[in-house]
C-alpha cells in the first residue's frame, strides 16, 4: 500500500474534523412559541438538551456516519494504491517501435497510439515515486523509441509523469525496424558499474519490455536471453497494397522520353484490384488498373510473399518536375501507397579532354552521348586561366591526361596519372606491374564494368585522405578512387591509360560512359535526390556557414547552416515525401524520400520472434494494470454512507 498525496488529505483533516465536530458542540439558535402543552413536544426538549454548548457529547449515529464519510473522503484524497505485485524494487527498459509498419490503421486510430496507450498502463502500474508507503520499494523505467535508429525518449526514473510525457513525445516514422541498436543502448544505460569485484554491477539487470508488430529487420544481431525481455505483439490485419520498387529515368536517344518502372506489391489473403496513377508536379498524366495476385501463404510467416505486378509508364516531358507513381486503393498503411520522383531537364553533357595526344581516351569519350566534346592541351588550359565560374558554365566535366594544372576550377574531373595538388592526395613512390586485386562492382562508376584482365605497367602509389572512396585496388596501392574538395568532385585513375591492358578491353569504353555520367550527376546541386527513408540530404560545394530553410513532411523552415567546407547534410528525412531545400533567393531544390521497403509493406504481426536462436512468444492479453487505485472505492462508500444518513436522518424527523 502507498499513498501519493498524504499531505493533501492530512491539511484537508486538519480543518475539516474540527469544523463537524463544532457544530454539534454549539448550541443552535432556536424562535420561541408557546404551545398549550408540551406532551407531545419531548423529542424537541431532548434536542434542546443534546445542542446545549460545550455538554459531553452523547452517542449520535448521524455524526459516526458523517465522521465516516469524511474519513472515506480525505483517504481518497490522499490517493492511497494498492500494490498487487510483491517483490523489490524493479527496473524495466520500454522498447517502443515507431517504424512504418506502426503506422498502420488495423488498430485505431494506429498500432503506435495502441503501443503508447499499453505503455502508459505500464507506467501506472508501476510502484513509482510517493510521499509515503508502507515499504521503500520504488520500480524505475526507462524509455526509448527506436525504428532504424533509437532514441533515449527518458532515463531511468520512477517519476510516472515524466515517463508518460516520454511516451507521449515518440513520434510515428517511416524507418524500418532495427531493434539490435535500441537494445545496446538500453544495455548501455542499465549497467551501471558498482563496488563488487570484476566491475560487476550491484543492480539487478533491467527488464526490457517490448512493444512492436514483430516486424523487425535485425533479430539475429540480438543477444537477449528470454527472461530478459517481455514482448507485446501491436496488430492484428496483414492487409496492405504498396509500392515496393519505383524508378524513372531518360532516354539516352530521346532525352524528352521519361520510362517509368514500378512494382505493387499485395499483402493480403485475397487478389486486390487498384487503380495505379502516374502524375507530375500535380498533373495527373496516366491511370492503369491493375489485378494483384494475393500473397503467398505458408506454415512459416517468414516464407510467406506478396502477389506483384509490375506496372510501366510511358511520358513525354521536356521539363524539370515531381513524379509521382501512387496506387489508390485504400488500406491500412498510406506511407507505401505513393513513391516519387525528382526528374531533371533534360541535359546531355559538355567534357572537355586536356591531353597532348591520347586517340584511345578521345575515342572512348566520343563513344558517350555527349553534347560536346573540346580537346585543348596542357599549355592552353593554364594558358586561358579559367576562372571557377566560366569553367563551370561551359563544361560538366573536365578530363586530365597525365597533366599537373597550375589552378583547378570548380567542376567535375575524371584524371589519369599523377593525382593533382592540393586536394590532400599525396604520391609516395610510382610502382611497376600492377594487377588489379579488387574493385566495387556495385558502384555506377564500376557497373558492368570488369577489370579481371587490367594491368598496368606503371602506377602511382596514391595515399589518399580517410574521406576517400576506395573503387578499385591494384596489388600495392589505390587504382580508383572518388574524392570530394573544395566543391570538386575528383575521380582518380592513378596510372597513364597507355601504359595498362586497359584500351584493349571492351570494359574501358563503358568505364568511361559509366565516370562522364556518374560525374555528370554531381553538376552544382545535382546530386542524390532520389532517397530512402533515413538516407540524409547531401550538399556539397556551398560557401561555408552559408544558411539554408529545409521544408518538409509536418515541418517548414527548419534551418541548417553549411559546415566550413562548404556541406550542408540534413539528417531528418524520417518521414516519406518530397523536401525542399531553400538558401537565399536561389529556386527550392527537391528531393524525394520513399518508402520502398517490401519488409516495412508487409505488416502482417510476428506473434513470435527469435533472438539469436531463442524463441519469444508475444504475450497472449494486453497489458493492464498491476496496481489497484483505491479512491474510486472509497467515494463509492462516501455515496453509500451519505444515503444511509439521509434515511436515518428522515426516520428520526418524522413523527
Amino acid at each position: 500500500m502507498e499513498w501519493l498525496t498524504p499531505l493533501t488529505a492530512f491539511y484537508a483533516a486538519a480543518v475539516s474534523v474540527p469544523l463537524l465536530l463544532l457544530l454539534y458542540f454549539l448550541k443552535l439558535k432556536r424562535r420561541e412559541q408557546i404551545v398549550s402543552s408540551t406532551l407531545l413536544w419531548k423529542r424537541a426538549v431532548q434536542d434542546l438538551q443534546v445542542n446545549a454548548p460545550f455538554q459531553r457529547l452523547r452517542r449520535n449515529i448521524l455524526l459516526l456516519l458523517q465522521l465516516l464519510m469524511l474519513l472515506a473522503l480525505l483517504l481518497a484524497l490522499a490517493a492511497p494504491i494498492l500494490a498487487l505485485t510483491a517483490g523489490g524494487a524493479r527496473r524495466y527498459v520500454l522498447l517502443i517501435d515507431r517504424s512504418a509498419s506502426m503506422s498502420a490503421t488495423d488498430i485505431k486510430p494506429t498500432r503506435l497510439d495502441q503501443a503508447k496507450k499499453q505503455a502508459g498502463t505500464f507506467v501506472e502500474s508501476l510502484r513509482g515515486e510517493s510521499f509515503f508507503s508502507l515499504r521503500g520499494a520504488r520500480d524505475q523505467t526507462m524509455v526509448i523509441g527506436f525504428d532504424n535508429h533509437a532514441k533515449v525518449m527518458c532515463n531511468f526514473t520512477a517519476d510516472k509523469r515524466q515517463l508518460i510525457a516520454a511516451i507521449d513525445r515518440i513520434a510515428p516514422g517511416d524507418g524500418d525496424s532495427a531493434l539490435a541498436e535500441a537494445v545496446m543502448v538500453a544495455q548501455a544505460f542499465a549497467q551501471a558499474p558498482g563496488e563488487e569485484p570484476q566491475n560487476q554491477s550491484v543492480r539487478e539487470t533491467a527488464k526490457m519490455i517490448l512493444f512492436s508488430d514483430g516486424r523487425i529487420h535485425d533479430l539475429d544481431e540480438i543477444m537477449v536471453s528470454t527472461d530478459e525481455l517481455t514482448f507485446h505483439c501491436i496488430g492484428e490485419s496483414t492487409e496492405n497494397v504498396g509500392v515496393t520498387a519505383m524508378q524513372a529515368r531518360r532516354s539516352y536517344e530521346d532525352p524528352d522520353r521519361i520510362d517509368v518502372f514500378a512494382t505493387v506489391a499485395n499483402y493480403g489473403d485475397e487478389p486486390a484490384t487498384t487503380d495505379v496513377q502516374l502524375s507530375i508536379n500535380n498533373d495527373v498524366r496516366a491511370v492503369k488498373s491493375v489485378t494483384i495476385p494475393s500473397g503467398k501463404t505458408g506454415d512459416d510467416s517468414d516464407d510467406a510473399g506478396p502477389g506483384k505486378v509490375a506496372v510501366n509508364f510511358a511520358l513525354s516531358y521536356a521539363e524539370a518536375g515531381v513524379l509521382q507513381v501512387k496506387q489508390l486503393l485504400r488500406d491500412s498503411l498510406a506511407s507505401d501507397d505513393a513513391a516519387w520522383a525528382i526528374l531533371s531537364p533534360p541535359k546531355r553533357l559538355s567534357v572537355l579532354l586536356v591531353t597532348n595526344g591520347n586517340t584511345v581516351l578521345e575515342l572512348a569519350l566520343k563513344a558517350c552521348p555527349l553534347a560536346g566534346l573540346d580537346l585543348m592541351s596542357p599549355a592552353q588550359f593554364d594558358a586561358n586561366g579559367i576562372s571557377d565560374f566560366s569553367a563551370e558554365k561551359a563544361y560538366d566535366v573536365i578530363v586530365l591526361d597525365n597533366h599537373l594544372p597550375a589552378k583547378l576550377p570548380k567542376c567535375r574531373y575524371l584524371v589519369f596519372g599523377r593525382p593533382p595538388n592540393e586536394i590532400d592526395v599525396s604520391v609516395a613512390e610510382q610502382l611497376e606491374n600492377q594487377v588489379i586485386v579488387d574493385w566495387r562492382p556495385k558502384h555506377a562508376v564500376l557497373k558492368y564494368v570488369s577489370l579481371t584482365n587490367l594491368f598496368a605497367q606503371e602506377c602511382y602509389k596514391m595515399v589518399l585522405p580517410r574521406d576517400a572512396e576506395v573503387l578499385a585496388e591494384f596489388n600495392e596501392s589505390p587504382a580508383l578512387a572518388l574524392l570530394r574538395r573544395k566543391g570538386s568532385v575528383f575521380l582518380l585513375a592513378g596510372f597513364d591509360v597507355l601504359k595498362t591492358t586497359w584500351p584493349f578491353e571492351p570494359s574501358f569504353v563503358l568505364f568511361c560512359y559509366n565516370a562522364v555520367s556518374f560525374l555528370g550527376m554531381q553538376v552544382g546541386q545535382n546530386q542524390q535526390v532520389n532517397l530512402q527513408v533515413g538516407e540524409p540530404i547531401v550538399i556539397q560545394g556551398l560557401a561555408p556557414g552559408v544558411t539554408a530553410a529545409i521544408d518538409g513532411p509536418g515541418f517548414s523552415d527548419s534551418e541548417i547552416k553549411a559546415s566550413s567546407a562548404g556541406t550542408i547534410r540534413f539528417p531528418g528525412t524520417d518521414r516519406v515525401g518530397i523536401y525542399g531545400l531553400r538558401i537565399s533567393q536561389q529556386l527550392p531544390r527537391l528531393f524525394a524520400v520513399n518508402l520502398l521497403d517490401p519488409l516495412e509493406s508487409n505488416i502482417g504481426p510476428r506473434r513470435e520472434i527469435v533472438l539469436s536462436g531463442q524463441q519469444v512468444q508475444a504475450r497472449e492479453s494486453a497489458v493492464t494494470r498491476a496496481n489497484l487505485p483505491l479512491w474510486p472505492f472509497l467515494v463509492g462508500l462516501v455515496l453509500i454512507l451519505a444515503c444511509l444518513e439521509w434515511l436515518i436522518y428522515n426516520r428520526k424527523v418524522r413523527i
